[in-house]
């Protein structure tokens, strides 16, 4: 199998390479759409800022007794039309016989792990692994209660103590002028009696990444979703495919007696941006035959293909040729979609509320244009939804009135 970027982990070259020219481009059409916003409470391209208490700070099902995961509300934005407002236990109303939801079954790593910088306490943050064994990083410092803050990374060199005597080697930033995310090399000094790398040490020392507008701790078991399937090598995603995550297996259920069909495929998403609002680095995926076979069957038979998830959408049109057929493919995708490449596979994407900035609202925009973004986010704002992994789901629909594909 083919991905769409190049293999990742080369000094210069790989992943690497790939990451400044998409970093800066897709920087400059944010700017640009952001500039070209309308003023008032929903200015730039969508909101100015979230009020403190529309972040979701706890799971839906921790809000109070007879609460489930799929406690949660969905925005539904059709296209050209007015957004509405359900509960996510509304879903299987809401969608057709013969729709695919397409679902990311990536586990979440518990990625983060305490560690020591020359005589500084971190948080490593472990994002992604190379094809030649080594780790993109994100270096945290501890901002107490369990969350962190930015600090510089590196400098080239330094090694970062591990729990068990083990060591990270820092070599290089990920992408050139970039440095938040580095390629480190694990160094181990204690042998093992059993093979031990990066997973076991995550599994053994690491706890989710949590960001500060989370409340307190949750178990791993809160990141992982109904979709969730471990990976032989122990790979798997730094943080979660959050869109999954209001699904239980009764929702699961209702949706197949119902006609709607899921296709599942494999994103390992890196460590987000949460600061700096960065486009998405490259990323492995894989998305198999089978997968491809049922989406194929169900945009000839009319049926809706949509994308749990921003990370769906990037695996799936990665496979996707210019007429939006797709076959198996696999490897790294460096594919960021906006709204000037559209998207050719997918006709609608069920995600979360995503912050002003984040790179993500350009994808919302290539599935169901910039009005149907705007009225959503407007209609999220009135209705007091919540944001954030732990909150509120949208549902953008393609707006089949819209002309051409980049509108």
């Amino acid at each position: 199998m083919s991905g769409s970027g190049a293999a990742g982990g080369g000094p210069g070259g790989g992943v690497g390479g790939v990451v400044g020219g998409v970093v800066g481009g897709v920087v400059g059409e944010r700017a640009g759409l952001v500039a070209g916003g309308n003023g008032g409470a929903i200015s730039g391209l969508y909101i100015t800022d979230i009020p403190r208490e529309l972040l979701a700070r706890v799971p839906a099902e921790q809000r109070g007794p007879g609460l489930g995961r799929d406690s949660v509300r969905l925005l539904v934005s059709p296209g050209g039309a007015q957004p509405s407002l359900h509960a996510f236990r509304e879903l299987p109303q809401l969608l057709r016989a013969g729709d695919v939801l397409v679902v990311n079954t990536s586990a979440t790593l518990a990625a983060a792990v305490d560690a020591r910088l020359g005589g500084e306490d971190v948080v490593v943050h472990f994002s992604t692994r190379g094809d030649d064994g080594r780790w993109a990083v994100e270096l945290r410092a501890p901002a107490g209660r369990g969350t962190t803050r930015p600090r510089p990374g590196g400098p080239a060199g330094a090694v970062v103590e591990l729990p068990g005597g083990r060591r990270l080697v820092l070599e290089e930033p990920l992408a050139a002028g970039a440095d938040r995310l580095w390629w480190a090399r694990p160094r181990w000094s204690r042998p093992s009696p059993a093979p031990y790398g990066v997973p076991e040490l995550l599994r053994e020392h690491g706890r989710p990444i949590r960001y500060a507008y989370t409340e307190r701790d949750q178990p791993l078991s809160a990141y992982q979703t109904v979709f969730a399937v471990p990976s032989a090598d122990g790979s798997g995603s730094a943080e979660m495919p959050s869109a999954g995550r209001p699904f239980t297996a009764e929702l699961v259920a209702r949706l197949v007696s119902r006609g709607v069909q899921f296709a599942p495929l494999t994103l390992h998403t890196g460590v987000a941006s949460q600061e700096a609002h960065e486009p998405p680095y490259p990323e492995r995926y894989a998305v198999p035959a089978t997968t491809a076979a049922l989406v194929n069957a169900a945009r000839a038979g009319g049926g809706r293909v949509i994308a749990v998830g921003t990370t769906a959408v990037r695996a799936l049109e990665s496979a996707a040729d210019e007429r939006g057929v797709v076959r198996a493919a696999g490897g790294w995708t460096d594919l960021v979609v906006t709204p000037e490449r559209g998207v050719r596979a997918v006709d609608g994407l069920l995600t979360g509320l995503h912050e002003p900035e984040a790179s993500h609202l350009l994808m919302l925009e290539a599935v169901a244009g910039r009005a149907a973004v705007r009225l959503g986010y407007a209609q999220a704002l009135a209705r007091l939804c919540l944001w954030h992994e732990f909150g509120d789901v949208h549902l953008l629909l393609k707006d089949d009135n819209r002309h051409g594909s980049h509108c």
